[in-house]
């Protein structure tokens, strides 16, 4: 089983920062894409940034230049460093892992439960 955790959200003013981790553990599998989504309420839940396990990493337009993901494979913890926050980056941000399980190699989604992130204007 494959366990995703997340932590690092609070309230900060409008052009602060924020840092967010996420823990995949897990035991019999290999964790590989790892992402950061979100979910403003009322809205659909939407990628923010991904890396995947050789640490290439993709951004929503919306963010790049102000978020930075990165990754500490010995740990399967990724970060998401959230600078110049506005009011319109508040929401929920959920951590998601892809996880292979080594003996079949096949692939499964596991969800974190979810941090909330409040930019006050």
């Amino acid at each position: 089983q494959v366990q995703v955790v997340e932590s690092g959200g609070g309230l900060v003013q409008a052009g602060g920062s924020l840092r967010l981790s996420c823990v995949a553990s897990a035991s019999a599998f290999s964790i590989e894409t790892i992402a950061w989504y979100r979910q403003a309420p009322g809205k659909q839940r939407d990628l923010v940034a991904a890396i995947t396990s050789g640490g290439t990493t993709n951004y929503a337009d919306s963010v790049k230049g102000r978020f930075t993901i990165s990754r500490d494979n010995a740990k399967n913890t990724v970060y998401l460093q959230m600078n110049s926050l506005k009011p319109e980056d508040t929401a929920v941000y959920y951590c998601n892992a892809e996880a292979r399980r080594m003996l079949t190699a096949r692939r499964y989604s596991y969800w974190g439960q979810g941090t909330q992130v409040t930019v006050s204007s």
